[in-house]
């Protein structure tokens, strides 16, 4: 049983990536015949669909919805990075900064991303900057702050480790190793591709922005209440989320259903789903067997490598928040028993999960995807043209995964603990 479980949510990657169908409704159907098999009752099935973690994520990413239509947060990335001016060099160190501090306060990396791709992508063109450098920057800023506790991944984090029994303080690393270990390859991103050889340039693009309108201050202010919320009186961010999302619709600062609309509603289902399968995996044995598996040809010094790197090659075709973080950390305390306890949970856990999003620099991911998608738009480029940025982007993710797999060797992960 436990060999079958791992077969079925291993095929239900398989088809998610080769038929592009949602990985967790695939979970949720697989989960019933492998009750039906093992006989699990109905009820503990649909228990293992988590909630809490639904409502949490819910509430973020309609907050940042409503912030997402009215402008509010298209404008702040405009003015941010008209703040370089002539100094062109500077944009790609601002793309990935601001990435991650829009990511960090709530957003997440997907929206994160969507938000910033298509602007990063038409600087690429306006200012002649190599796409693959500015996407790629994108991705590990909107990575690096989306493992922030208030945001979407980072929630998703602190309750896996949560559940796989990991008491340790996982927040603040998370974010820590999230920022340093993404601005490490960010810049070595930066300089291989001459980011600070940029010839300066001046643009209207990035001097013309507008004013923030009355909606777009409310909806700061609001976002800047729900931080406080969290962050000094403790309230559950997404129950912080929805309150101020509330005030904000009754102050019609947004229209609230096509808010509602831009909700990743396919992510949602896809953590859901994936938690229903995954929680029978665990209680047929399944992560057991993994986590022995793994432990065969690991040891101390090679373990924050070997699972960050198996992590990041399965990211390149599956969710990393919906599938691998679910797949992988609740492996880990399995994992350190195999090893006689010498390891720390919290260094496998972050190194994995920040592994695992430097393959979404990747086109056949959700970031790449994005960047190769609005690049194309913007510059019109020639079907050669996105041949070669395709094969460009997916080396700068395989080279991410090996630089920060050997950083993980080499102990990156456990020095901000």
């Amino acid at each position: 049983m436990a060999l079958f479980s791992l077969g079925l949510l291993f095929l239900a990657v398989i088809l998610g990536f080769f038929r592009k169908m949602n990985a967790g409704l695939i979970c949720i159907a697989f989960s019933l015949i492998l009750g039906r098999v093992a006989g699990i009752p109905d009820k503990d099935i649909i228990a293992g669909f988590n909630y809490s973690l639904f409502l949490t994520l819910l509430g973020v990413t309609y907050l940042f919805s409503l912030a997402q239509n009215n402008g509010c947060l298209r404008l702040i990335a405009l003015k941010v990075v008209a703040l370089a001016g002539s100094r062109t060099y500077l944009v790609p160190i601002f793309v990935f900064v601001f990435s991650t501090i829009l990511s960090a306060i709530g957003p997440g990396c997907i929206p994160t991303m969507a938000i910033m791709m298509v602007f990063a992508m038409s600087l690429a063109a306006e200012l002649h900057i190599h796409p693959a450098m500015l996407s790629a920057l994108v991705v590990l800023g909107a990575s690096g702050g989306g493992v922030s506790p208030i945001a979407p991944t980072g929630i998703i984090g602190i309750n896996l480790c949560a559940e796989a029994g990991i008491t340790q303080e996982v927040g603040l690393p998370f974010l820590i190793n999230g920022v340093v270990s993404t601005a490490l390859y960010g810049l070595v991103v930066y300089f291989f591709f001459g980011g600070h050889k940029i010839a300066s340039v001046d643009s209207e693009t990035l001097k013309n922005t507008e004013e923030f309108n009355t909606k777009q201050i409310i909806t700061l202010a609001g976002i800047a209440v729900m931080v406080i919320m969290v962050m000094l009186l403790h309230i559950n961010v997404g129950l912080a989320s929805f309150l101020v999302a509330a005030v904000l619709s009754a102050l019609n600062v947004a229209d609230e259903a096509t808010a509602l609309k831009s909700v990743p509603w396919g992510t949602l289902v896809l953590v859901g789903g994936v938690s229903v399968l995954i929680k029978q995996v665990v209680h047929l044995g399944g992560i057991k067997m993994l986590s022995e598996a793994m432990a065969t040809v690991m040891t101390p010094a090679t373990a924050p490598s070997i699972i960050g790197l198996s992590a990041g090659m399965l990211s390149w075709v599956s969710s990393t928040s919906g599938v691998v973080m679910p797949t992988f950390i609740p492996t880990i305390p399995g994992l350190l028993q195999e090893l006689n306890g010498q390891g720390n949970p919290v260094e496998l856990a972050t190194g994995l999960s920040m592994i695992a999003h430097t393959a979404g620099i990747s086109p056949m991911s959700t970031g790449g995807g994005l960047a190769l998608a609005a690049y194309t738009a913007v510059a019109k480029s020639s079907p050669e043209e996105q041949q070669k940025l395709f094969l460009t982007m997916f080396g700068v993710s395989a080279c991410g995964l090996l630089f920060l797999s050997a950083m993980a060797y080499l102990g990156l992960f456990r020095w901000f603990i």
